[in-house]
């Protein structure tokens, strides 16, 4: 195991036990089997190494997401199926990450203190790859976005679900009945947001397809009468 994976690991355990607020560096060094000053060799702070620890689990957590997301689409869900696969993965990741410590809530509210721009940097490729996947699905599953909604529009607008599930359970717990609203919401967004294509487009996208090849004619060799020899 690599010195800075054994490192995050170890911080994360001490973050769990303790929260942010008391732990230290050389509660995390003696947790990796390090001294304090080779620590210092990878982080030059708590803080640093706290916000190491908060991107690699959003990269976790979006890893899990594009997985969870994948694999629904390619076992024919629906659009609310994919986004809602997708995003519970992602959530269930983050609350796995500090399941069990009583210090859940501090550490999620020091990961908006201390790494808020990791914190916006992964909002906007979470609401990228849920545009992505909007806009795919559509197109595969031949589904129109209502009022000219456009794909980001929609994915923020799921984004905002979180959020507003997020307000109604601190700290994303408890982890069922946060879920369970978020589920709802998410559900409830996508049927109003999306309806299948009007059968005209449809009928004009299929015949489009349908029209064979246009083949430019052939000069003709022959020699009309009162043309010179």
């Amino acid at each position: 195991m690599k010195p800075r994976t054994r490192i995050l690991d170890a911080a994360m355990v001490v973050f769990r036990r303790h929260g942010f607020r008391r732990s230290s560096i050389e509660q995390a060094a003696e947790a990796a089997g390090l001294t304090r000053q080779a620590l210092y060799h990878h982080f030059k702070s708590k803080e640093a190494l706290f916000r190491a620890v908060i991107e690699r689990l959003h990269e976790d957590a979006l890893a899990a997401e594009i997985a969870a997301a994948n694999a629904k689409e390619k076992a024919g869900g629906s659009l609310a199926d994919i986004l809602v696969a997708g995003v519970t993965a992602r959530l269930r990741q983050l609350i796995a990450s500090f399941d069990g410590s009583p210090h859940i809530e501090e550490l999620f509210s020091e990961h908006l203190l201390q790494a808020r721009d990791l914190y916006q940097k992964y909002a906007g490729l979470y609401a990228a790859h849920g545009a992505a996947t909007i806009e795919r699905v559509c197109r595969k599953q031949r589904l129109a976005l209502a009022n000219g909604m456009t794909p980001p529009e929609l994915a923020r607008c799921v984004e905002m679900a979180i959020n507003g599930a997020k307000s109604l359970n601190a700290g994303m717990q408890p982890a069922g009945a946060f879920l369970g609203d978020l589920t709802t919401m998410a559900r409830t967004l996508v049927a109003g947001a999306v309806a299948p294509l009007p059968k005209q487009r449809q009928a004009k996208s299929a015949a489009k397809k349908a029209l064979p090849k246009k083949v430019s004619p052939k000069k003709s060799t022959r020699t009309k009468p009162g043309d010179r020899r």
